[in-house]
């Protein structure tokens, strides 16, 4: 009895750890921890675990951040780690705009499609974002105040007058004067300024279905050489009779779709070295565009033929071979009006009456 009740009197007093269990230490079958490793598991590389934590008494930053070396970590590696379940993977392919997983744009480094770049900017986009941009914004900028409404215009489609009953579920008419509706012109601010978006040279080559084939490449080199860019052939979609063209039967063109930084060298070419050397040239007319911002002009074979890739290298082309070609600049803006103050201010000179 006298046992039973100092170990009572000691469990009152004593903290329940300190407390001898009155339990038998059998054997238990549930096992809630363990301090060893499973056999099961793959082995651990302990050189990957910190050696130190952050509640630990370590070295000073200092001293860390310097004796971190990730490169040489890296190296001394013996396998790969495996792949974080974190780690964002871009989709490889788009599946809409309703899918939960969609790849980043291109301009975004975790995209697939990334390029880096562009480390230097080419003279004409310098002149551009240096002078040109701010310049049209000074000239185009129209300033509302606060409060200030616009006239309110009448409508663009024109209705029906119902003195027919066959005007009834019509669509709506164009304006007079014309069934080509022109692009609605926002103010220009800060971020519309006009430039632009691409050249797209294209050249007819007629004698490649009255000859042989041979214009057609001589045209497709020269075309390439001077646009950087690989070209495209096309059948002929209409028939001419004079010149013996059937359509579809015969390959009588190319096209070279230049955007970026091919686009913006061979415009500086074009600007600062053949345009100069055209004798007699007053320009490109101002007529030249097609209501919508984008303007086309040609080069005869002579012309062509200044460019710096052909001219160093005259004799690999036959003379005669060399095609001319329409050039059209597809720019952002919405009216010829702004495209042609556009290209004047990049250096291509208008002639004649500005038609808009």
């Amino acid at each position: 009895m006298a046992a039973s009740e100092s170990s009572r009197y000691l469990a009152r007093s004593l903290p329940r750890a300190f407390v001898p269990s009155v339990r038998p230490q059998g054997f238990c079958v549930r096992r809630n921890a363990s301090d060893q490793a499973s056999s099961r598991s793959p082995a651990v590389d302990l050189g990957e675990l910190e050696s130190t934590g952050a509640l630990l008494p370590g070295a000073s930053e200092s001293e860390a951040v310097k004796s971190f070396d990730p490169a040489a970590l890296a190296k001394g590696r013996k396998k790969q780690l495996p792949r974080s379940r974190y780690q964002f993977r871009s989709p490889k392919y788009d599946r809409g705009p309703l899918h939960p997983h969609r790849p980043p744009p291109p301009s975004d480094p975790s995209s697939r499609l990334y390029v880096p770049g562009p480390f230097s900017l080419p003279r004409v986009d310098q002149t551009y974002q240096s002078s040109v941009a701010s310049d049209i914004l000074t000239l185009c900028y129209v300033h509302n105040p606060p409060g200030f409404k616009p006239p309110q215009k009448s409508a663009r489609l024109r209705t029906w007058d119902d003195s027919s009953p066959y005007h009834k579920n019509r669509p709506l008419r164009g304006p007079r004067g014309g069934d080509v509706l022109r692009l609605l012109r926002k103010p220009i601010t800060f971020n519309n300024i006009p430039k632009i978006e691409r050249i797209t040279i294209h050249s007819y080559v007629k004698q490649a279905a009255q000859e042989n084939s041979g214009w057609l490449h001589v045209a497709g080199m020269a075309v390439q050489a001077i646009s950087n860019s690989r070209v495209e052939t096309f059948k002929s979609k209409t028939s001419v009779a004079t010149w013996g063209i059937v359509p579809g039967r015969d390959t009588v063109s190319v096209k070279a779709e230049l955007r970026g930084e091919n686009m913006l060298h061979f415009f500086g070419k074009m600007v600062d070295i053949v345009m100069p050397r055209i004798k007699d040239w007053d320009g490109v007319k101002g007529s030249s565009g097609d209501s919508s911002g984008n303007i086309t002009f040609g080069l005869e074979p002579e012309n062509v033929a200044l460019f710096p890739e052909i001219e160093v290298n005259y004799d690999m082309y036959p003379p005669k071979m060399i095609p001319g070609c329409h050039i059209t600049i597809h720019t952002t803006a919405k009216t010829d009006k702004d495209a042609r103050l556009l290209l004047s201010a990049m250096g291509i000179p208008f002639y004649g009456k500005m038609v808009n």
